[in-house]
């Protein structure tokens, strides 16, 4: 490893970002194509207007068929291996559109064990566990098709609890998390109206009040999320249900056609534009001729109402500039400290946004991402990453903050820190809740959720934040693979996107050069094979769902490079003569036109 061939990385990484930049001034990136979406769309067109969508489901199906595995299944993206999930919807959509998919059957009998729907119904519970968000909506969409003939053995979603306020969804013990209400509604109307049942009349009355709550949650786009697989299960239960022709029904179609891509798939979620912009705003920081605007555009796009999806206060940030985005503690953080990069001011949307983390924040100390005191299921826990890029968030802007709401913010920033030291684990390392991978026997990622919070914490400056950092160093060192790389956890298959994540957090520690020099090898040899930016799966979407977004394995790099440049002390240097490598703009010739 040497300084001209990171020069010779961050030049190429650093002009590929700039290309990327859209003409709105945003980073868009590009989700993976999903089998999941894919498979749940084409069927939920299917269910509203076969012959009025049927180019749209033949395109799905056509690329579902090129995509498939020899043994006739599917994983949740092109990178991703086999999974139920994947193959059984997939099979689903193709029975629905009369297409013979025997080969699949095969796998999924040997799957479940039989071929029974009993086996079928047990093996998605069970995978699933006391989550029912994505488990029932699986199997309702298995009672649509006809591969499940009895749909009393499907749990029921008592949608009636959606008609109460919000304020009082967490002390329900509802079997969907939080961001699954308008399947809660969709699914619960039209078992309901299905299976029938002694007490139906009296939950027929709640149905006008549900269906007017569930236009209320529905983005002006129609995309609940921005996300496919939750658009198409609300819409095909609908359609079931006696709605096929409702506005919310209509939209959600409307959506799915907007959506879908010119090789007839769909990805998992629209875009990550504001999450992939605050990655890419960071990297390039108060160097950048074009920080004012780009500054401007990110603090235009915090929420300035209550949000209706949520009912989330004014203030955060979510993870698209999309109407069906909702905002969320890490998007929030990262919109913070990006435009602390940019050398924004402190102004009324740092306080916002920094109060908005603190209504946030659960009971326990840490950080959740979407609603507070949802934390039975796992999607509404608190996390580690994300309640280390709290602290990072709240820290960065303290010394400016007005003198009595920084009293306030200090008081949450200690309850943050409480949090993390309580659920620190020196040998296995903090386990992220959105980053996984599907290399690993258990797929968690302690590398990256130990690797972002080092180096989060340590950016703070904070006594204390540098200490829990500090102790869990080791386990980065630990679990290095042979290659110089890192993959999620100890053994498992090296990747750019957690080499690069985990030498970010190094460059906070002087030595381990050797360390180091092994890992900027590995990439430069991954560099010089052109693998750099080869897709991988490293995001942990909704119900264990993978994906790959473009723009990781850049983003990642180039954040590692600016930590290297401005941080790392190369301990064979020469004196003072000896030269770092310049920021990031300074070596990129004709950046000015590139942002142009």
């Amino acid at each position: 490893m040497n300084r001209e061939q990171l020069k010779e990385m961050q030049t190429d990484a650093l002009e590929r970002l700039m290309a990327l930049r859209s003409a709105d001034g945003m980073w868009r990136g590009l989700l993976s194509s999903s089998a999941i979406s894919t498979s749940v769309s084409v069927f939920a067109l299917h269910s509203i207007d076969a012959e009025k969508y049927k180019k749209e489901i033949a395109g799905g199906i056509h690329w579902l068929q090129e995509t498939m595995c020899p043994d006739g299944s599917w994983g949740d993206s092109v990178e991703s291996p086999s999974n139920m999930t994947a193959t059984l919807l997939t099979y689903v959509s193709l029975v629905a559109v009369g297409e013979k998919a025997l080969q699949t059957r095969a796998y999924l009998n040997a799957r479940f064990g039989g071929d029974s729907e009993e086996a079928l119904i047990k093996g998605v519970l069970d995978y699933y566990g006391k989550d029912l968000t994505f488990s029932v909506p699986i199997l309702m969409m298995c009672a649509l098709a006809g591969v499940v003939k009895d749909w009393k053995k499907i749990p029921p979603f008592p949608f009636e609890l959606a008609t109460l306020p919000q304020r009082f969804f967490r002390f329900l013990n509802l079997p969907v998390v939080s961001y699954a209400i308008p399947a809660l509604i969709a699914i619960g109307i039209c078992q309901m109206r299905r299976k029938g049942g002694m007490l139906s009349f009296i939950r027929e009355a709640f149905v006008p009040k549900a269906m007017r709550e569930l236009v209320k949650l529905q983005p002006a786009d129609g995309g609940f999320l921005e996300a496919a697989p939750l658009t198409a299960f609300v819409s095909m239960c609908l359609a079931e249900g006696g709605f096929r022709e409702h506005e919310v029904t209509q939209k959600c179609a409307q959506f799915l056609v907007d959506t879908v891509r010119e090789d007839g798939s769909w990805p998992i979620d629209t875009n990550l534009a504001s999450w992939v912009t605050s990655l890419s705003a960071k990297i390039l920081g108060k160097e950048f001729e074009d920080r004012v605007q780009l500054a401007d555009i990110i603090q235009r796009n915090a929420t300035r109402a209550v949000h209706p999806f949520t009912g989330a206060a004014p203030g955060g940030w979510g993870w698209s500039d999309l109407s069906g985005s909702v905002p969320d503690g890490d998007d929030t953080s990262g919109a913070l400290v990006a435009l602390h990069a940019l050398g924004y001011p402190c102004d009324e949307v740092i306080c916002n946004g920094i109060n908005w983390l603190m209504i946030l924040q659960n009971n326990d100390g840490g950080m959740p991402t979407f609603c507070k005191g949802w934390g039975k299921l796992p999607f509404d826990r608190s996390s580690p990453d994300i309640t280390s890029h709290a602290v990072l968030a709240m820290g960065l802007w303290m010394k400016d903050l007005p003198s009595a709401f920084r009293v306030k913010v200090e008081k949450s920033f200690t309850r943050l820190l409480d949090w993390l030291e309580k659920n620190q684990d020196v040998q296995h390392g903090w386990t992220p809740l959105w980053f996984g991978d599907q290399d690993a026997a258990d797929e968690h990622a302690p590398v990256y959720g130990t690797a972002t919070a080092i180096d989060y914490l340590m950016a703070t400056g904070h006594p204390r934040a540098v200490e829990l950092a500090e102790h869990q160093l080791g386990f980065l060192l630990q679990t290095q693979n042979a290659d110089g790389g890192w993959g999620g956890n100890l053994g498992v298959r090296s990747k750019v996107t957690y080499t690069s994540r985990v030498l970010a957090a190094l460059s906070w520690f002087p030595g381990q050069e050797a360390v180091k020099n092994r890992a900027w090898d590995y990439l430069y040899e991954t560099y010089k094979t052109g693998h750099l930016y080869d897709e991988e799966p490293i995001g942990l979407y909704f119900s264990r769902l993978w994906y790959s977004e473009k723009m990781y394995n850049l983003t990642f790099l180039l954040w590692a490079l600016k930590r290297y440049t401005t941080l790392s002390r190369m301990t064979e240097r020469e004196g003072q003569a000896e030269k770092e490598l310049p920021p990031p703009l300074v070596i990129l010739s004709g950046a000015k036109n590139l942002v142009q």
